[in-house]
């Protein structure tokens, strides 16, 4: 976790807002909830943000005994940009639905910072602080201050609501001021540690029996795109769709170096034995052809033959800084929780597919349902939706004897506006023609924010047949996801109209005789009181 803060070198930009800075003049005391105001109009309400104050990476997050999913952050409650991290905290039943909870850990001093780290559930007691409780949590985390890097555990009794830092840290220094986020895992019968060596381009793995006594294990290094330095390295075991099987993941944070620039994600898959991580093959892989999905974490303690469930932070180091949430008190958004597993896909090999968690527990009214969009177009007013916030999906089969027009591209297209201003986002997909397997999609005419660095268009294009048989999507107010065939392919995008989004386009043209594309469009209920 970097706390960089992009400065504006003088340039002449106009940043539509950016600069409102407004911030409170100390954290809450210990035991206080930060609290905030959650009717902005820029603030989404199926996505967590924080109360008030500046929110980065996802940490140390872990469901319990109970099922109440824990989501610690990096938190910064006294200003409007990054700085003065401390771990905030929000807990859940059903990932949406959020509870602001007190502030979980304060840095030691007013020069130090409790950076990116995890969280683990001592069953066994491994660690000695918890006598005959299984529920005893432990937390891992880099203090930051101006010369060292070092990880530090703090324990809590209580499930994860304080926490009391263990007497003898840090458990584990290399006298290096870029060495941070520690990942623990349970391991068989030990712990292990994945620990960014970040500008080295390294991650360490350490193991332990305890959770306080750290031993060197091995390296894992070079690998990838390198950009300036890697950081937040996570290591899950996934299932392997459709089989029995299950392989590891290596997931690493790079920033800046993003192949659109700023900061971005790349996994690797392979074994793992405990001590040491091997890869399949020499490809790295990225998570979302968006430019905002970084710091990407996944829940310790979901149940043996669930599918590991993961939470994302939705911005990018290049512009979270400035963008124009500020004026309503906050910014940055966690992405929606996903659930993750293993595929193939067509030439390319290996995907981690991530596709929306359950969305049952917030989905309302039916506002679109066709049995067959067939090169027909709907279009919707969903303003009576007070959330804002839609999810859409269409479902496409193919006929056995698939034949689209040499001259007509085949292609399905959605567009979500503003009946006030125009502005739009929107997005599509080609069926045929020379882009054949691509998804696309556009944030540039939506106008509330300006900045050299807020890339607006992205894409992707499948590596081969068959084609998508699911594209669906969750827009909330500033914030785009899109799914292509259960999360093989996602894009995450962040956007700031100057007026609410309030119409639905969506249409297909170009079809082949025999295709058949079902539409269902759903309001979210907000989950934000």
């Amino acid at each position: 976790m970097l706390t960089s803060l992009l400065p504006l070198l003088g340039f002449g930009f106009c940043l539509s807002g950016s600069h409102a800075q407004s911030s409170t003049s100390q954290a809450p005391a210990p035991g206080a909830t930060p609290t905030g105001n959650y009717a902005g109009a820029l603030r989404p309400q199926v996505h967590f943000s924080p109360p008030q104050g500046f929110m980065n990476d996802p940490n140390g997050m872990f469901v319990d005994a109970n099922g109440t999913w824990h989501l610690y952050y990096q938190y910064n409650p006294t200003a409007l940009v990054a700085g003065n991290q401390h771990w905030g905290h929000a807990t859940s039943k059903d990932l949406y639905t959020w509870t602001n909870q007190p502030i979980a850990l304060y840095p030691p001093n007013n020069t130090s910072g409790i950076f990116s780290g995890s969280a683990v559930i001592d069953t066994n007691n491994t660690s000695g602080f918890f006598n005959n409780s299984k529920t005893g949590v432990v937390a891992i985390y880099t203090l930051n201050t101006p010369t060292e890097q070092t990880q530090e555990i703090a324990y809590s009794y209580d499930g994860g609501y304080t926490f009391q830092p263990y007497a003898r840290n840090p458990v584990l220094r290399i006298g290096s001021n870029q060495f941070r986020d520690p990942k623990v895992i349970w391991y068989q019968d030990h712990w292990v540690m994945v620990v960014a060596y970040s500008v080295d381009f390294t991650i360490g793995i350490y193991t332990s029996p305890n959770l306080k006594d750290w031993s060197f294990a091995s390296n894992f290094t070079n690998h990838g795109l390198l950009g300036l330095q890697y950081e937040c390295p996570n290591l899950v075991q996934m299932p392997i769709k459709g089989t029995t099987d299950s392989a590891w993941v290596m997931y690493i944070s790079i920033n800046p170096g993003a192949p659109l620039g700023g900061s971005t994600g790349q996994y690797f898959v392979g074994n793992f034995n405990g001590t040491h991580f091997t890869t399949f093959d020499n490809a790295a892989r990225l998570p979302d052809f968006g430019k905002d999905n970084y710091a990407g974490q996944w829940f310790y303690g979901t149940k043996a033959g669930e599918d590991p469930v993961s939470i994302a932070w939705a911005s990018n180091w290049q512009y979270t800084n400035v963008v124009p949430t500020g004026s309503e008190g906050w910014r940055s958004i966690m992405s929606l929780p996903r659930r993750n597993y293993l595929d193939k896909a067509t030439r390319i090999g290996w995907v981690l597919a991530s596709e929306p968690y359950d969305l049952s527990p917030i989905l309302g009214s039916t506002l679109l349902q066709s049995a067959n969009l067939f090169n027909n177009s709907a279009t919707l007013d969903y303003s009576s939706v007070s959330s804002g916030a839609i999810y859409f999906r269409a479902n496409i089969t193919y006929p056995s004897t698939l034949a689209f027009s040499a001259s007509t591209p085949a292609t399905l297209n959605f567009t979500f506006s503003s009946s006030a201003s125009g502005e739009c986002m929107q997005g599509g997909y080609f069926f045929s023609s020379d882009n054949a397997g691509a998804v696309w999609v556009d944030r540039s005419t939506v106008k509330g924010f300006q900045n050299p660095f807020f890339t607006d268009k992205f894409s992707l294009t499948q590596a081969g047949p068959p084609l998508a048989t699911v594209i669906e999507g969750v827009i909330d107010r500033s914030v785009m996801e899109v799914f292509i065939d259960n999360g093989h392919f996602s894009s995450t995008s962040v956007f700031y109209p100057k007026e609410k989004l309030d119409q639905m386009f969506i249409g297909t043209g170009g079809l082949a005789e025999g295709m058949k594309v079902e539409i269902g469009v759903w309001g979210l209920k907000g989950t934000w009181k």
